[in-house]
C-alpha cells in the first residue's frame, strides 16, 4: 500500500513555494490578524491575486480566516504553523546573507535583528538575550530540553507577576530556532506570557506594522530589575 506521506508533504511544500503566499506568512508571524488588502498591498500584488493565494492557504490549512462584514481576515493557524514558518525561514538563512538594497531595507533588516515578535513570543537578539538570561538564573533549563525550573514557575509568578495557564497541548517551554541569531530562544505557553506581558507593560513597542519591535525605557529598567540585563540598548523611536 502505497503512503500518502509524500503526497501531503510534496502539496505542503507547494503552498509555500511561492514567494507570494511565502510573503504573507513571514508577516503572519507578527501574530496579528491581517486583512486581504492589507497582506495584498504589503505584498505589491493585486486585490484579486492575494484572495486567490489566500484561499489556498486557508485551504492547506496553514491559515485560519475570519469574515467581519465585507472584509476578510486571516491569522496563521496555530502555534505549530507559526514554527514550520519561522523554522523554514532558519533553515532558508534568510536575512542571513543577503545585502539590503535600499537604506529603508537595512533599517528594516537591522530592526528584525534586534527585536521582534515570532508568532507570540520574543524572538531576536532580544528574544535569545532574554532567553540566556532565564537559563544562566537557573530559572529556564536547556540540559534536557527546554523545560522551566521550580525557581522558573515561581519567578513568573512572583517576580513577573502573569499567569502561566495550565493544561492545553501547547508545551510551557520550547526551543525556537532564532533564524537572525541562529540560536535558541523561548517559546511556548511561557515564552507567549512574556511576550503579552512585556507588550501590555509598554516594554517593548511595535515598530510600524509589521514584526519589529523597540525596547522602550520602561523595558531596560524592567529587565535591568528582574533579569539583571543592564546592558540592553534602547533604540530611538523611528
Amino acid at each position: 500500500m502505497t503512503s500518502t506521506a509524500p503526497v501531503s508533504l510534496a502539496a505542503l511544500a507547494a503552498l509555500l513555494a511561492d514567494g507570494t503566499r511565502a510573503t504573507f506568512c513571514l508577516a503572519l508571524l507578527d501574530g496579528r490578524a491581517w486583512s486581504a488588502g492589507e497582506l495584498a498591498r504589503h505584498a505589491g500584488v493585486a486585490a484579486s491575486t492575494a484572495s486567490e493565494h489566500l484561499s489556498q492557504l486557508v485551504g492547506g490549512g496553514l491559515l485560519a480566516e475570519e469574515r467581519q462584514g465585507r472584509h476578510r481576515y486571516v491569522r496563521l493557524a496555530g502555534p505549530r504553523v507559526a514554527q514550520l514558518i519561522e523554522d523554514m525561514a532558519a533553515h532558508a538563512g534568510l536575512e542571513a546573507g543577503a545585502r539590503p538594497a535600499t537604506l529603508r531595507a537595512a533599517s528594516a533588516a537591522r530592526a528584525l535583528a534586534q527585536a521582534r515578535t515570532c508568532y507570540d513570543h520574543l524572538a531576536g537578539r532580544l528574544g535569545v538575550t532574554i532567553t540566556d538570561a532565564l537559563t544562566a538564573r537557573g530559572l529556564l533549563r536547556q540540559d534536557t530540553g527546554f523545560a522551566l525550573s521550580d525557581a522558573g514557575l515561581s519567578w513568573f509568578s512572583t517576580e513577573l507577576g502573569a499567569r502561566l495557564p495550565g493544561g492545553g497541548r501547547r508545551p510551557l517551554a520550547r526551543p525556537c530556532l532564532d533564524w537572525t541569531e541562529r540560536r535558541h530562544h523561548l517559546a511556548g505557553t511561557a515564552g507567549a506570557v512574556l511576550c503579552a506581558t512585556a507588550l501590555e507593560r509598554g516594554w517593548v513597542d511595535r515598530i510600524g506594522s509589521g514584526r519589529a519591535l523597540r525596547l522602550t525605557r520602561a523595558g531596560q529598567q524592567a529587565l535591568a530589575h528582574l533579569l539583571g540585563l543592564t546592558d540592553l540598548t534602547v533604540r530611538p523611536a523611528p
